[in-house]
């Protein structure tokens, strides 16, 4: 699914801009002095979006180009006033654990577009809208479930009657893999849901909602949209709330039932590794951040509850806060100088706050924050002046001031007026005024020590500071609201991005070997260049291989001068296999020889998730299929011996041969030659010092020692060069088995395997370890790796019934394209990326790894259309990696393929070679035969039958 992301903001963050959400494309909020709710406000911000970004086109044709994803941020936010003013989905969020692709000052609105787009990657087209709640996130690390069809489907997250009480919960029939949503409850109690689970399933509501053309326009309609004369009757859309109107209205059996929705049918997708934070209130945000850098095992929901009375988590974001005990906790420090003159004592969130010289000591629970007004938004406030607002840890900002229930700074509000000795006629206020509108909170320079005695009066207890209670009634008061509707944003966000400046320009070396290896270096180096950071220092002395490679191609892409991060890559992949040097001996009679015979692989799911870096540094899962080409193994090698001290080469589909007598002439730079596979391979298995145990001074003397004579080799690949079926590494793989058993080295089949991703290094190529292990081990396997620089497989077998079937009967197409694309050529742009540890690069591998489990878990279940969806998802997740793996010429042959049904990918790296498809039924694969027999692309494309094969087999004359 393609997204375009919309973002309703407050007021004063709608007049901000966009200058620092690169990925947002509109941002807007409810009409002035209205709250449409999330319904009323989705359909205001489509509207006006439209009207901004393609005013030339009908609303209808707009959301057809793509699909929109609505995220709310806007609202008062009266629980979390530390970012009322600039939306929740800016709440900048410390980098998280297991996380590459961050950014310095990344906010929660970077991470949720980059989650819920990539949980929404593979949704049907037939969506159009995607909605999400501002002060939530929801992630999936594993692969994604099928997403059921319907007008609305609802995300949810298994979860506790706990957990789930404080949202919407959707309840379905008991064990309905169709995902139908029974009935929605609109925070029932967790004695209600305990009830009801004993007749149905249920899952908490995360926010995220997709709704079809067909719920687009019903929503639109409930609000008061006019199609013919694309407008709102009256002007602005009526108040509608989704998560408990439209919500309670979904299922078979809703339970507050409406005509105008019923005919929409509704589902639930629950996500079955899900995870759902809550950053609604100051509580939550410290329980879900915290299991955001530090994620726990087994729980699945965060921030919604209260959990712990206390967390004991500090955070200092962007700030200047020296000499603040450790002891602290809980706290949040973000954009703010906190100078040594205050004493705090735990329970505080301290936002935005100015350069000061304040000398203040701040009771436990107490929260402050400054925000800048607009002009003329506070008579009488002096230039400069911005709003102290001081309010308690769990304060709700919600009642009449006159009640004994509205809470201010953890007590009663009448109290805290009687504890300063004031009555609501003394201070101006209305005891039946809202407190979210009440004018508590006082315009102040913050360059003026005076200020400190109002923030120590306001915060208590009062006597500490007497002259804080004239200074309070004498200043231009606002209230929370004003914050929100009048703040001005660009002091307290230059003030942030001056903070990250100071921050960034005091990385440590150590701290910078750390940062290369997390950080979205792409993004980084775009900061340095334009001037908004600073390049880092050098790396210190034995920083890690993997940090001095991604370092140096930073280095590159800021415009400096660096090493060749491919060469620091292949040399710490070749120096860790020098590490363990063999020696050949020669093990074959005169008159023997040892041919080696390997299939072709076919990637269904998981390549480029085994391409250095990236295998490297978070391992890789693949699932491929080894097999023979029209009843043959197309790959083949063989060697014998040769008296004369002398190497010789054959390639038999070249027809050309080539000696070779000396080491020079072996280790020269032949990565483009016809017989650059062989040469690695010897070298690899002893023939070069480099790799020798006890090499000879001279390479015949190695051969007399070690063969007593000469080696000849011949190969054979009966495949086209590009063909997508991982012939070079399969035959790198062959030519290195022959010459183990030859040699009598006694390699096993994870020798090879390593020693074949070596030898793609050795010739610049570059690749991953999927096709050796594709062609190597037999049938169909998934196979994946831990992270590190030795890359070790671990292959685990999958059932072979349904994929022989399918070959068997011809619905498992294997067509030559007649078209080519050499994989090195494409090797280069995306690893360039993989370096750089771009966001949507590494999304986009995360998700190509999470679909092989996909795939493995479809072949395990012989589930034929979630193998089809599985191979869906592989192309579609090629394309979004390489614009280039589908090439124009291609395209309509791809397309030929998929207007009948069938799900395609070209194999390898795509952009031409062979290509897959899985036919829905033999009358369908039949016509599909026909059609391209009668009519191909060009005079070289053609089908081959692919059946499955055991893999590579070396035997003796």
């Amino acid at each position: 699914m393609k997204l375009q992301t919309l973002l309703s903001l407050p007021p004063a963050a709608t007049r901000f801009g966009l200058s620092d959400l690169p990925s947002v494309a509109f941002a807007g909020g409810d009409p002035p002095g209205r709250q449409l709710g999330s319904g009323g406000g989705t359909a205001f911000l489509l509207a006006e979006a439209w009207r901004a970004l393609a005013p030339e086109k009908s609303p209808g044709e707009w959301l057809a180009e793509s699909a929109k994803l609505v995220i709310h941020a806007s609202g008062q936010s009266r629980r979390l006033p530390a970012y009322a003013a600039e939306g929740k989905s800016r709440l900048p969020v410390p980098r998280m654990a297991g996380r590459v692709g961050q950014t310095r000052g990344q906010t929660l609105v970077d991470v949720q577009v980059s989650d819920f787009a990539r949980l929404l990657r593979h949704a049907p087209g037939s969506y159009r809208l995607a909605v999400a709640c501002g002060d939530t996130l929801v992630n999936h690390p594993g692969p994604m479930p099928r997403f059921p069809e319907a007008d609305v489907l609802v995300v949810g997250i298994p979860s506790s009657p706990e957990e789930a009480c404080a949202h919407g919960v959707l309840f379905s029939p008991p064990r309905d893999a169709s995902g139908r949503i029974e009935f929605f409850l609109h925070k029932p109690s967790p004695e209600r849901i305990e009830e009801l689970a004993r007749s149905f399933d249920f899952s908490l509501d995360s926010g995220l909602w997709l709704f079809s053309e067909r719920a687009v326009r019903a929503l639109l309609s409930k609000c008061g949209w006019d199609d013919s004369a694309r407008a709102f009757r009256g002007g602005v859309p009526n108040e509608f709330d989704l998560y408990d109107r439209f919500g309670t209205a979904l299922g078979a059996h809703p339970s507050d039932p409406d005509p105008a929705l019923s005919g929409l049918t509704s589902a639930v997708m629950a996500l079955p590794d899900g995870r759902f934070y809550h950053f609604g209130t100051s509580r939550s945000v410290f329980h879900s951040v915290a299991q955001l850098v530090h994620p726990a095992d087994r729980q699945r929901a965060f921030g919604h509850a209260e959990g712990p009375a206390e967390a004991p988590d500090r955070f200092v974001l962007g700030s200047d806060a020296p000499g603040v005990p450790d002891s602290v906790r809980p706290l949040w420090i973000e954009n703010a100088s906190v100078p040594p003159s205050w004493t705090l004592s735990g329970g505080h969130v301290l936002t935005g706050l100015p350069p000061n010289e304040w000398t203040v000591a701040l009771p436990r629970g107490v929260c402050v924050d400054a925000t800048p007004l607009l002009p003329g938004a506070a008579p009488g406030a002096a230039p400069g002046a911005e709003a102290l607002r001081v309010y308690g840890f769990d304060d709700a900002f919600k009642g009449a001031i006159g009640l004994e229930t509205t809470t201010y700074l953890g007590r009663p509000f009448p109290e805290w007026l009687r504890e300063r000795g004031l009555s609501f006629e003394d201070c101006g206020l209305d005891p039946g005024c809202d407190i979210q509108n009440a004018p508590l909170f006082p315009l102040l320079d913050w360059s003026d020590p005076a200020g400190a005695a109002v923030l120590q009066w306001m915060a208590g207890p009062p006597d500490a500071a007497p002259d804080g209670r004239k200074a309070w009634l004498s200043a231009p008061r606002v209230s929370a609201t004003d914050i929100v509707q009048k703040g001005d944003l660009a002091p307290r966000i230059a003030r942030r991005d001056a903070h990250l400046r100071a921050e960034a320009a005091a990385t440590t070396p150590e701290g910078w070997a750390a940062d290369a290896v997390t950080l979205d270096l792409s993004a980084t180096a775009a900061a340095v260049k334009r001037g908004a950071t600073s390049a880092p220092p050098p790396l210190p002395e034995g920083a890690p291989p993997l940090a001095r490679i991604h370092d140096a191609v930073f280095r590159k892409a800021c415009g400096h001068t660096a090493p060749d991060a491919f060469a620091l890559l292949r040399e710490a992949m070749v120096s860790d296999l020098a590490l363990t040097p063999v020696r050949p001996r020669r093990d074959l009679l005169d008159n023997q020889i040892v041919w080696g015979r390997a299939p072709a692989r076919l990637d269904l799911a998981g390549g480029w998730s085994d391409t250095p870096p990236y295998c490297l540094e978070h391992g890789g899962c693949v699932v491929n299929v080894a097999v023979d080409l029209n009843g043959q193994p197309p790959i083949q090698a063989f060697a014998t011996v040769r008296p004369d001290p002398k190497i010789v080469l054959h390639s038999i589909d070249l027809g050309v041969s080539e000696t070779i007598e000396s080491y020079e002439a072996l280790c020269a730079p032949s990565a483009l030659g016809p017989f650059s596979i062989p040469r690695a391979a010897l070298r690899l298995a002893g023939f070069d010092p480099r790799f020798a145990d006890g090499a000879a001074p001279t390479l015949a003397e190695q051969l007399r020692r070690t063969m007593g004579g000469g080696l000849e080799i011949s190969t054979l690949a009966a495949i086209p060069k590009g063909s997508g079926l991982g012939t070079s590494s399969i035959l790198a793989a062959t030519v290195l088995g022959v010459l183990g058993e030859t040699c009598s080295l006694r390699w096993t089949q994870r020798d090879l395997f390593a020693r074949t991703t070596v030898l793609e290094q050795l010739l610049g190529s570059g690749g991953g370890w999927q096709d050796q292990v594709g062609g190597l081990a037999p049938g169909a396997k998934i196979s994946s790796t831990r992270p590190g620089m030795r890359q070790t497989p671990d292959v685990r077998y999958l059932p072979e019934g349904m994929l022989g079937e399918l070959f068997r009967s011809g619905r498992a197409m294997l067509y030559y394209t007649g078209r080519t694309r050499v994989a090195r050529s494409i090797l280069g742009e995306i690893v360039q990326s993989i370096f750089l540890d771009g966001a949507a690069t590494v999304s986009r591998l995360e998700d190509i790894a999470a679909n092989a489990l996909f795939a493995a878990d479809a072949i395990q279940r012989a589930d034929e259309s979630a193998l089809a969806e599985a191979i869906r998802r592989s192309w579609a997740l090629n394309n979004e990696l390489d614009a280039g793996t589908c090439p124009p010429e291609i395209a309509p042959l791809v397309a030929a393929f998929e207007s009948r049904g069938a799900a395609v990918k070209l194999l390898g790296a795509g952009g031409g070679g062979y290509l897959l498809a899985l036919a829905p039924d033999p009358a369908v694969a039949a016509e599909i035969r026909d059609a391209l027999r009668r009519d191909p692309p060009n005079p070289g494309a053609r089908f081959v039958s692919p059946s499955l094969s055991p893999g590579l087999q070396i035997t003796r004359s």
